[in-house]
């Protein structure tokens, strides 16, 4: 039982910290209400989920096969979360208008899992801590991956739930924009870090040179 206990509270300390996907749930809670934020509530913990399983199950040998594509990935994510911060940052121009737009939807949240640097660290920090060679791996990855499943829907649920209340206070365009830049701000701070490591790599064989 110690063992499932100590999955629970990892699962919980990294699922209910500030990150990409909480951001983003909240500010869709904010934009859109709890209802039609549920789909990319669903989208990420499930997605999450399956990544972390897949990831447990081997597919991070293709990385070790394919350097490259780690970089790929780490490129795209980089891009695409500045491009859902620029979102973020000009939904409230369009607060007023009947096309407001819709939220992102559960295939999104879930595909965006492969692009968040955070779902990767903790997914791979999972495997690595959790799981014993030799003794039942694949057993393991599944409880490990079913018990992310159940605890992160509560975890990052609760920022959709302080989202929709902040829709109550946000109740003007301009406090709601001010909102969104501050999110769009924080997914900003939250690339820093993978974009540097990416400089690093690429400077790195050059100034060997």
């Amino acid at each position: 039982m110690e063992y499932l206990y100590a999955i629970i509270l990892f699962a919980i300390s990294s699922s209910v910290t500030p990150g990409p996907n909480n951001i983003m749930v909240m500010t869709s809670g904010v934009n859109f209400g709890v209802k039609k934020s549920l789909p990319l509530l669903s989208g990420i913990c499930i997605g999450f989920a399956f990544m972390l399983l897949l990831v447990g199950l081997g597919f991070s040998r293709l990385f070790e096969w394919f350097p490259a594509l780690h970089m790929i990935i780490k490129c795209a994510g980089v891009l695409y979360l500045l491009y859902l911060a620029w979102l973020i940052a000009r939904s409230a121009e369009t607060q007023d208008t009947d096309s407001q737009g819709e939220p992102l939807s559960f295939l999104k949240g879930a595909l965006f899992q492969w692009i968040n640097g955070k779902a990767w660290v903790v997914a791979t920090g999972a495997i690595a801590a959790f799981t014993t060679v030799g003794s039942g791996v694949d057993t393991q990855t599944m409880l490990i991956a079913t018990t992310f499943l159940l605890v992160s829907f509560p975890c990052v649920g609760v920022w959709l739930l302080f989202g929709s209340l902040l829709k109550n206070w946000l109740n003007s365009t301009a406090s709601r924009k001010r909102f969104n830049l501050a999110m769009a701000g924080l997914l900003v701070i939250s690339v820093l870090p993978v974009l540097k490591e990416i400089v690093v790599q690429l400077s790195g064989p050059m100034t060997t040179l």
